[in-house]
């Protein structure tokens, strides 16, 4: 009988973290982070990391692990993810790999390219020449230099678009080439994969009552000492939606109410982007919802018992 795996995501706030606890103690499993954000050790509120009494009551693995001052890529998660995979195996835990970033999600499911590590001053040279001509003169460069691109990269998907760039100059192959070649490293394991397709008019409440919760829970004082570290602004914690904006609030360029409002409408458009990898990426995932969690529980249930 295969080994089972059950990948758990959704939009943000949509209540993944709720079902993988509800999963875990009835399928005797434990949780492995699959968020981008909650994998930094000085980002909990504004994160919206599982709370110190959730992780109390079931196993979880991946969160909290690595410093804003580092880079932590696609590759060095699906690296860590085996590790604790190949822990729950071997206590006869069931891994439930719950999140919202759809790329570590696809180094499971589809593998991870061998792209060669690219070398620190391309990749200055490439960030500093998209900053210089701004993002639609280097997407029109980048369809020059590599026309697979087309329909396959978002024109406003900076970060993708500026590793394309590099990958295309240093290796001479498309990104899109080195990803034709990658295999999964887990097809002898049953993967369950599921998404948690909540409507709209659902979601958008649940945003907002996030949004207020972490101002109660003081997210104010962890975008300060952030801000004391002073570090690169190329460093992916930079991009946490509510750390520019309560900065903005800090400063007192706005109110707190735009504040706030900004930080919904960021994540509203976050969750957008999620949706819409999700009808790309996992088009043979297992789409469910309930506003009634009793019901959703069994509905997840049955697709994973």
């Amino acid at each position: 009988m295969s080994k089972k795996i059950i990948l758990l995501a959704g939009p943000t706030a949509s209540g993944k973290s709720k079902l993988a606890i509800n999963l875990a103690k009835i399928l005797n499993g434990e949780i492995i982070n699959a968020d981008s954000m909650q994998i930094y050790k000085e980002f909990s509120i504004l994160s919206s990391r599982p709370k110190k009494n959730e992780i109390k009551k079931i196993k979880h693995h991946l969160y909290g692990i690595v410093s804003v001052k580092k880079h932590f890529s696609a590759g060095n998660w699906l690296r860590e993810v085996k590790k604790k995979i190949n822990l729950c195996v071997k206590k006869k835990k069931i891994p439930i790999i719950v999140g919202g970033t759809g790329l570590y999600f696809n180094t499971i499911t589809k593998g991870i390219s061998k792209i060669p590590d690219i070398d620190v001053e391309t990749r200055k040279n490439v960030r500093a020449l998209h900053k210089k001509i701004g993002s639609k003169k280097f997407f029109e460069k980048l369809l020059e230099l590599d026309p697979q691109v087309k329909d396959r990269i978002y024109p406003k998907d900076s970060q993708r678009m500026q590793r394309a760039y590099e990958v295309k100059i240093k290796t001479k192959k498309s990104l899109f080439d080195w990803f034709a070649k990658t295999k999964s490293d887990f097809l002898d394991f049953d993967l369950r994969k599921l998404f948690i397709d909540i409507p709209k008019k659902d979601l958008l409440p649940k945003i907002s009552k996030r949004t207020e919760l972490m101002f109660k829970e003081n997210c104010l004082a962890e975008v300060k000492k952030f801000n004391n570290l002073k570090l690169n602004k190329s460093l992916s914690a930079n991009k946490l939606i509510g750390v520019q904006e309560i900065s903005q609030f800090i400063r007192g360029s706005i109110s707190l109410e735009e504040c706030k409002e900004l930080i919904n409408i960021k994540t509203r458009q976050y969750a957008k982007r999620q949706n819409t990898w999700a009808r790309g990426h996992m088009k043979n995932w297992n789409k469910l919802y309930s506003k009634n969690f009793s019901i959703l529980l069994k509905k997840t249930l049955k697709l994973t018992s």
